[in-house]
């Protein structure tokens, strides 16, 4: 239900969109990449251990597949405003736990060149990268039944610095396609991974109302 709260101040702008420029709304398919911090997990005490002792898993790299949902109000042609939410729809393994990677974004946007099949678009804005874990444990009456459980242990919170730049090109009246180059960049992210940017390219599919 948060999520989708995210959408409420574009779908209200959708029913003004002619005193307006223009409105997209958009999906986007990407990854996002950052080194490992070079820590250990302790698989049973879960301590802080050195990588390659007995029993100690060594923190992953940040990669896999970041679903995108965002959207922007364009109020005049070349200046306007928009957010951006993309997580890792899948957890991935973080030595004894899982993790699942998101970014928050609100941007100001600025389309420096604007033409009718397509047009070069520039973010900058603030936001939070959200790092939530999970453990995951299994249980058997003997061999007959078993059963797993995910339990949530916590999550790390990070002011983010965002910038990206795409091309959105124009399929038809509406539909378009933007492949854009983002760069976060959130202090003390070293704490889960080895660096504090963390560059991220996605496909962004979206439908257009208004202008160009």
């Amino acid at each position: 239900m948060k999520k989708l709260l995210l959408f409420a101040p574009l779908l209200l702008c959708v029913s003004s969109v002619y005193a307006q420029n223009a409105v997209d709304l958009n999906i986007g398919f990407g990854s996002a990449f950052d080194s490992s911090n070079g820590q250990g997990i302790d698989g049973s005490t879960f301590s802080s251990c050195i990588p390659g002792a007995s029993g100690c898993l060594k923190t992953p790299d940040l990669s896999g597949f970041f679903l995108g949902f965002g959207g922007d109000v364009m109020f005049k042609e070349h200046f306007g405003g928009g957010f951006e939410y993309n997580v890792q729809p899948a957890r991935q393994a973080y030595g004894p736990f899982q993790s699942r990677v998101s970014f928050i974004d609100a941007n100001g946007i600025y389309d420096p060149i604007v033409k009718k099949r397509f047009l070069v678009q520039l973010q900058g804005g603030v936001g939070v990268a959200k790092t939530s874990f999970a453990y995951s444990q299994s249980s058997c009456a003997g061999t007959a039944v078993c059963s797993s459980s995910t339990q949530a242990v916590g999550t790390a919170n990070h002011f983010q610095v965002h910038v990206g730049a795409g091309v959105q090109i124009a399929i038809t009246e509406h539909i378009f396609v933007r492949p854009q180059f983002d760069l976060h960049y959130a202090p003390n992210l070293t704490d889960q991974f080895g660096r504090n940017s963390v560059p991220e390219a996605t496909v962004w599919v979206g439908y257009h109302w208004g202008s160009r």
